[in-house]
């Protein structure tokens, strides 16, 4: 059967709809934060259960206890802090135990929080501890140096939405369970992803779906850095892959609406927690995930899921595919026996400069239709 939740049940923190109508009322006299995209994606993720068993952002305890043990305070695993910054000139606007309402975006009311408390905290502590570097040119550490002084930490209450020009391809937690139950699957193994498919994405996939019932493709959308493919191309490019080459009802795909943290090994962890949340059984874990740059080892986030044999969800690791032209066909290190000059390496940059040049990546690196598609956008990538 599909996992538990993360923690033994799933959050709900929406709100109904007699209780929103009432407090449209009350927002008019709460102090009012516009906060950023990322902020409200978790706000979402929180509310709907993505991040069970988060009620809310994190208080100093659980914020201290997930620093230093990768933990909550009840052993519950949990490896990122989930936590709202603001500056001190907001501080001054209210105290613990208001409310204070959350907009986004164009002064669009999302979300109501309830200020349980309000601290200090040290941002070069907080990016050691996460990303092994204070070096600002990751961009996980930027993010943290540029955050306000003060964290604020309390439950919230979810009351609007934000704009999803992708809803067709969003399920939420309580929705993959029960579509992995109506499909019969027992064992499901979460993937994810925030690139166009190439053969080696395929081969991952596709093995781990000989060991499992369906494979849950759950692409991250969301703030992209130049030069990556734009989220809809992502997302049309899947449907052709899924289309043309998997049998019927062995995949779901849905979208994560989560901003990347880049944080390697401890992130890696939190894409378990999440996708057991969805319902999946297993995990796909591959080289260098949530990596950026250099700042981790190729297999790091990996070797870190020894230390949590209570997560409830089961990872599978894969080495890295390529395409060897001896062995004549997929294949990773782990099996094929010859040298780097037999080996075709699924590269992103190759494959993104072949795009760029107008010219199809070869067969061996990515499938005809989705090169064909690619190459059918006038603008494939984020400017």
């Amino acid at each position: 059967m599909v996992s538990r939740p993360h923690g033994g049940k799933l959050v709900n923190r929406i709100l109904e709809d007699y209780r929103r109508e009432r407090l449209l009322d009350e927002v008019k006299n709460m102090p009012k934060i516009l906060v950023d995209s990322n902020v409200a994606f978790d706000l979402e993720n929180i509310a709907y259960g993505v991040y069970s068993p988060l009620e809310g952002f994190m208080l100093r305890e659980e914020f201290i206890s997930v620093l230093d043990n990768m933990r909550l305070p009840n052993d519950l695993p949990w490896t990122l802090p989930v936590v709202f910054s603001v500056n001190q000139e907001k501080t001054s606007s209210f105290k613990e135990n208001d409310d204070v309402a959350l907009f986004y975006p164009n002064n669009n009311f999302l979300a109501v929080l309830r200020v349980e408390e309000i601290y200090r905290y040290d941002k070069e502590e907080f990016a050691v501890k996460v990303f092994k570097t204070k070096d600002p040119n990751h961009p996980g550490v930027a993010k943290i140096y540029g955050m306000g002084e003060f964290l604020v930490g309390g439950k919230i209450w979810l009351a609007g939405k934000t704009l999803n020009p992708y809803e067709r391809y969003t399920l939420h937690p309580v929705e993959t369970r029960v579509l992995f139950k109506e499909k019969g699957w027992k064992t499901v193994a979460g993937f994810q992803t925030r690139n166009v498919p190439h053969i080696g994405h395929e081969c991952v996939q596709k093995t781990a779906l000989a060991f499992v019932d369906g494979i849950f493709i759950n692409p991250v959308i969301g703030r992209k850095k130049k030069g990556d493919f734009k989220d809809e191309l992502i997302l049309a490019a899947y449907d052709v892959l899924i289309k043309n080459y998997y049998k019927r009802d062995t995949v779901v795909m849905s979208i994560l609406r989560y901003e990347m943290c880049y944080a390697g090994p401890r992130e890696a962890v939190h894409h378990a927690i999440v996708r057991k949340n969805f319902g999946c059984t297993h995990f796909i874990v591959g080289r260098d995930h949530a990596g950026v740059g250099n700042y981790y080892k190729p297999y790091e986030a990996q070797e870190i899921f020894k230390e949590f044999p209570d997560l409830g969800i089961t990872p599978l690791f894969f080495r890295e595919f390529f395409h060897c032209v001896r062995c004549g066909g997929i294949v990773n290190e782990k099996i094929c026996p010859h040298n780097e000059k037999f080996r075709v390496r699924f590269s992103g940059t190759k494959i993104r400069n072949e795009i760029l040049r107008g010219r199809k990546p070869s067969s061996e690196i990515m499938r005809p239709e989705i090169s064909d598609l690619i190459l059918s956008w006038e603008k494939p990538f984020v400017e």
